[in-house]
């Protein structure tokens, strides 16, 4: 029999499987490293195990440095994507883990850092992802801004702004340059959240960009389609990533987070990473325009 500790694969309460709060304070400065956690989060690095499913594709991966992104591309790697992960500088040092882990597989990966704010770098981030790769199947789109304020009178505008530029100005940039390169039975797979259907008071600005991510998701499914390109969505619930220490909720947030969903933990971001493998896969090829949650029992409408 399997032993449940060491297999990831092996059935085991969902409750346990991962760490439950308590956890310790830990303040980071934004937007935070996955190497500084305690506990350190989940990305699949010791247990996701590929089996083909997107062998030959080429894959560009936003936010691939830590949480969630760095789940999705080490998954698209195993299942035999190539892959280019990008970063924010400040973030070299978990993009550097990626990169050698990845790599030290037998893996391609190509890192490449920037700020997806700014709509020049977007574009060069797609035209040096298709060079690198040579060409363009798979787009996810997963990094994120979240900083929370606990009124609209400390919310300023620089800060909202910059919230929906990472959120969903580059996401825009990134999908029209991306979209020219991509052949029939390609992919993208944009990143919402359950904030998008159950808002938190003080994720005013967060909340509003990850309900725009849903509804761009659906329109633009609607366009693509006859292009024969899916579009769809992850919408996580309360994930262990450096979002959330580095600003993404107040410490006392951090403490108890994820304890008041029905499993009573946070989601590690390994939880995430089979949804984004099955939207970019060609098991997925009737599935489009569509928001896939992944919350701990807090259910999308």
């Amino acid at each position: 029999m399997a032993d449940a500790v060491n297999d990831p694969y092996a059935m085991r309460d969902p409750r346990t499987q991962y760490p439950q709060p308590e956890f310790s304070r830990q303040p980071q400065p934004a937007p935070g490293l996955a190497a500084e956690m305690s506990p350190k989060p989940d990305h699949g690095e010791t247990g996701y195990r590929g089996n083909g499913r997107l062998k030959g594709r080429k894959a560009l991966v936003t936010g691939g440095d830590s949480g969630i992104g760095r789940a999705a591309a080490i998954a698209f790697a195993r299942e035999g994507a190539s892959v280019v992960i990008n970063y924010l500088p400040s973030e070299q040092k978990d993009a550097d883990e990626v990169v050698a882990l990845l790599t030290g597989e037998g893996h391609t990966v190509v890192a490449i850092p920037g700020d997806l704010a700014d709509e020049a770098f977007c574009k060069e981030l797609v035209q040096r992802s298709v060079k690198e790769l040579g060409g363009l199947d798979i787009l996810a789109n997963v990094a994120g801004r979240q900083q929370f304020s606990p009124s609209i009178d400390e919310l300023d505008s620089a800060s909202f702004e910059a919230t929906f530029r990472t959120n969903v100005f580059a996401l825009f940039w990134l999908t029209k340059a991306a979209v020219p390169h991509m052949p029939p039975g390609a992919a993208i797979v944009n990143t919402a959240s359950i904030q998008a259907y159950q808002p938190s008071d003080i994720l005013l600005d967060y909340a509003s960009t990850k309900a725009a991510i849903v509804a761009f998701t659906k329109a633009l499914a609607k366009q693509l389609a006859e292009k024969g390109i899916r579009v769809n969505a992850v919408a996580p619930g309360p994930v262990w990533t450096p979002l959330q220490p580095s600003g993404g909720q107040p410490q006392e947030k951090v403490v108890e987070f994820g304890k008041s969903v029905p499993l009573g933990r946070p989601g590690q971001p390994v939880e995430c990473a089979p949804l984004y493998v099955l939207l970019a896969s060609q098991e997925a090829s009737f599935i489009t325009g569509e928001t896939y949650g992944v919350t701990g029992g807090n259910m999308l409408p």
